[in-house]
């Protein structure tokens, strides 16, 4: 039996610390605070300890815990070298970095190759992995920004846009309650409900079918840019007018996939209805309505990320002072570029939620489906 596995995630972090040594100290020597000995040491130990377990054959749990502690411990090391430091990293920080965040890949890797029967630590390991994976996207933002000293106002890093954030938490729970529990949540249930009524009508109708789907499909190129306006000049600067733009942009998706999905239903099937003697409504309810349910909650998908951005874009256009995207335009005007981010962050967050909210109901409604078995 091999004690050894292949790793090429671990040879390329020893050759990038290999390449690192000779271009030491990590910080320059116009640094408010050097580099201890002791801290360089660590990190280097931290780094050439994780590549060499990655060659060891251990469990995967094992292995991915062992890694899961090298790696951030050397991360969170160097990050804290550049405390006071920005712009003061020299040559040899990066390719640690870099060799840090291969060790993390590896430590994925190893989660992924984790086979378990039960469905709670399946449930864990698929929030782990993104987790892991976002985490680094940060640090190596935060590395890269404070490193090379990129200008704040062009990209700043995690850690003052979280500290926006946290001190910011007023402001940008006013504009969440503006932007996404007035326009965003108001247009959407009311453009996704008009949209799925008017489908219904349409495949009872044909004249309607004929003449609804190519305006569909010419108003889903319509630009936000120019409907926005629009609606502000219809129903005023408060919200009303954003819900018009999420009612138009999420009316039309939601028709378009409602339609399609009421033609899902296989022949045989609805030859089978006939026999037993089913009405049209019978038919639509027991058999075609259930067939067109992944083609419903797709349109659904699809419209909670539009509704969010078609708010957002529509603020611009003129707002109360308050919303996330009036807060966006402003802050933006004043180079307050952290602030910038975190309603950047909030919307991202919010829209993340506000689209798995809608997964889940996927999952729990069309259980039945193919792409729902496990």
């Amino acid at each position: 039996m091999k004690l050894i596995r292949r790793s090429w995630q671990g040879a390329l972090a020893l050759l990038l610390c290999l390449a690192a040594l000779p271009l030491l100290p990590l910080l320059g020597p116009d640094a408010a605070t050097a580099a201890g000995n002791g801290v360089t040491v660590l990190i280097f130990a931290l780094i050439v300890g994780a590549a060499l377990v990655s060659f060891a054959r251990l469990s995967a749990p094992i292995l991915a815990a062992i890694l899961f502690v090298g790696v951030y411990a050397a991360a969170w090391l160097l990050i804290g070298l550049l405390s006071g430091n920005e712009g003061h990293a020299t040559s040899a920080f990066f390719p640690l970095i870099a060799a840090s965040w291969l060790m993390a890949w590896r430590c994925v890797s190893a989660l992924s190759a984790v086979e378990t029967r039960s469905a709670t630590t399946e449930a864990l390991l698929r929030l782990l992995i993104p987790a892991i994976f976002g985490a680094w996207i940060l640090i190596l933002w935060e590395a890269v920004t404070r490193g090379a000293g990129v200008p704040f106002i062009l990209l700043p890093p995690p850690s003052a846009i979280g500290e926006r954030l946290a001190s910011s938490v007023p402001i940008l729970w006013a504009d969440v309650r503006q932007t996404i529990f007035k326009a965003v949540l108001f247009g959407y249930i009311v453009g996704c409900a008009a949209g799925f009524v008017t489908a219904i009508l349409a495949d009872r109708i044909a004249f309607l079918r004929r003449g609804l789907l190519p305006i569909g499909n010419l108003a889903s190129a319509l630009p936000i840019v120019g409907v926005a306006p629009i609606m502000v000049m219809w129903f005023g600067f408060d919200w009303q007018s954003k819900a018009a733009v999420v009612i138009i942009m999420t009316f039309f998706p939601m028709l378009v996939n409602t339609v399609a999905g009421l033609s899902a239903s296989g022949i045989m099937e609805r030859d089978l209805m006939r026999s037993y003697a089913s009405d049209y409504w019978q038919t639509l309810v027991k058999l075609r309505l259930p067939a067109a349910m992944p083609f419903i909650f797709n349109a659904l998908k699809i419209n909670s990320t539009l509704a969010l951005i078609g708010a957002i874009v529509a603020e611009f256009f003129g707002t109360p002072i308050v919303g996330m995207g009036f807060r966006i335009s402003t802050e933006i005007g004043r180079m307050n570029v952290d602030m910038v981010w975190a309603e950047i962050a909030v919307a991202a967050l919010a829209g993340s939620v506000f689209y798995g909210l809608v997964s889940l109901g996927e999952r729990i409604t069309t259980f039945w489906h193919p792409s729902n078995r496990s």
